[in-house]
């Protein structure tokens, strides 16, 4: 099977041709909390392909969402500027907040674009969901306006028909649902999040339902 699958050897002779453009990497997502593993995504691929910025862009209304777990999105975001307040790398893209409702990817690149024609995106995404991109809203439209970054994961092809970058991350097995059920039943989450989203959940007294 022909695919379109680039390496990140191929991406850094491009970011020397385009050297004057600024490269951001968005990481879309709930967060419903942040984690170590989201951490570790958005680093290793920032660090990787040498971006000059990896944005965690979280949205309003999650797909799918479920009522009981669901809490302020004002709070998702406090936890991801405390988890990522120490690596300059690291930023919030506030966009889909910022708008409200249920948010199709295509429809916020359109608008970062537009207000940031200088800039470079690259959107990352779990191996697993590579396969799903023909089911995404305007994919062939969307394809042409960002890089697809793909996160590596073992027991997943990694052929695409749209192009994509495939970066190496360690499989660490964290999952948001994982973290608030461990709250929930009075588990440890240390090390599963940094301190001070610990710190906040408790405060705020989240998960326990």
């Amino acid at each position: 099977m022909e695919t379109q699958s680039n390496t990140v050897t191929e991406i850094k002779v491009q970011t020397q041709e385009n050297g004057h453009r600024k490269r951001i990497g968005l990481y879309g997502g709930t967060f419903n909390p942040v984690h170590t593993s989201h951490l570790i995504v958005a680093d290793q691929v920032g660090t990787t392909l040498g971006l000059d910025k990896v944005n965690f862009l979280p949205d309003a209304i999650p797909p799918h969402v479920d009522t009981k777990t669901a809490i302020d999105p004002q709070m998702r975001v406090d936890m991801i500027k405390l988890a990522i307040e120490d690596n300059p790398l690291f930023g919030v893209e506030m966009s889909e907040i910022n708008r409200g409702g249920v948010s199709y990817t295509y429809d916020t690149v359109v608008k970062l674009k537009k207000a940031h024609p200088e800039v470079d995106y690259y959107f990352i995404i779990g191996g697993d969901m590579v396969q799903y991109l023909p089911k995404w809203h305007r994919i062939d439209e969307l394809s042409k306006l960002v890089t697809f970054v793909g996160v590596q994961r073992r027991g997943f092809e990694t052929d695409s028909k749209y192009p994509v970058i495939w970066v190496d991350v360690p499989l660490i097995d964290i999952s948001s649902t994982g973290i608030r059920n461990r709250i929930k039943t009075g588990q440890s989450v240390k090390y599963f999040v940094p301190d001070k989203v610990i710190e906040y959940i408790k405060e705020h007294h989240l998960y326990l339902e």
